[in-house]
């Protein structure tokens, strides 16, 4: 099968989409798989291990031709800015199957769903997806890349009180608040991208702080993780593989889309806050 994933990363929407598309990529060895996406600002085109047909827009049509010209049976879209009326114009052009992933419960016109949260309801896609539409939801759908799968098995010396990854890009820049309110003596370990428009304030502050690891574009990240003993993070795609590795954490929510695996965490009883405390670090243990 020719399998076509239309996603996009940037400095303003995040890397996470095409993150988790390469481990879906991943799981279909028996497929053709080549990438669509827009050339926007702070991208990971180059990180993807796949071929990349470079798009000049978000325009179907532009989409359509290079599905005709690839023979591409299959689409995956994963992607905010496309929606059902978008993918039933693929659908009817095309004829193409049509995977769509989707965690915040919209309208879509596909013949696959995909919410791989565990959060996951599919009773809340009635009326959202066709009749016909099979549904993929819930916790065992979850996509854990293999780099996790493999260091769990490793056995770690902790060398972080904790580890901070405040998403690929932390447009409201959490990371610098939580480390403006955390003791010079507590071990802290900081992952981010090159795509974070506060990168170099990052890096300024850290130089100052021997107590302070920070790493940008690192190729280590469940290395760092397994080797810490608190995560600070945000209720996105990461929490699956916290708690795969089973590392106590604090999920601290800077967008709206974090809201419906933000409200699953607190009603099963994890740590969440909207914004960021210190003093919720005292849960775990006194720093």
């Amino acid at each position: 099968m020719n399998l076509l994933i239309r996603a996009d990363s940037s400095s303003a929407i995040g890397l996470g989409h095409i993150m988790r598309d390469v481990v879906f990529a991943a799981q279909h060895p028996q497929d053709t798989v080549r990438f669509a996406c827009q050339n926007l600002s702070g991208n990971i085109i180059d990180q993807i291990p796949y071929p990349v047909d470079l798009l000049t827009s978000n325009d179907p049509d532009e989409l359509i031709a290079l599905i005709r010209e690839q023979n591409i049976d299959r689409v995956v879209f994963d992607h905010y800015g496309i929606d059902a009326v978008f993918e039933k114009k693929i659908k009817d052009a095309c004829g193409v199957t049509v995977l769509s992933f989707d965690d915040t419960y919209e309208a879509h016109y596909c013949d696959i769903l995909l919410n791989h949260n565990i959060s996951a309801d599919s009773t809340r896609y009635r009326g959202l997806v066709p009749e016909q539409c099979e549904l993929c939801c819930g916790a065992e759908y979850t996509l854990i890349r293999d780099e996790f799968k493999t260091e769990k098995q490793i056995d770690r010396e902790k060398l972080y009180d904790i580890f901070i990854a405040m998403g690929g890009t932390d447009p409201t820049n959490a990371t610098m608040t939580i480390l403006a309110t955390l003791n010079d003596d507590v071990r802290v370990c900081v992952v981010t991208t090159s795509g974070n428009a506060h990168v170099n304030e990052l890096i300024t502050f850290v130089q100052t702080k021997k107590n302070i690891t920070l790493e940008v574009d690192s190729a280590r990240i469940a290395q760092l993780l397994h080797q810490s003993s608190l995560a600070i993070i945000t209720p996105s795609v990461m929490v699956h593989e916290v708690l795969f590795m089973e590392i106590p954490f604090i999920a601290v929510q800077t967008v709206a889309n974090q809201e419906d695996m933000f409200v699953y965490l607190e009603k099963e009883g994890y740590t969440v806050l909207k914004e960021w405390d210190a003093s919720a670090i005292a849960r775990f243990y006194n720093t």
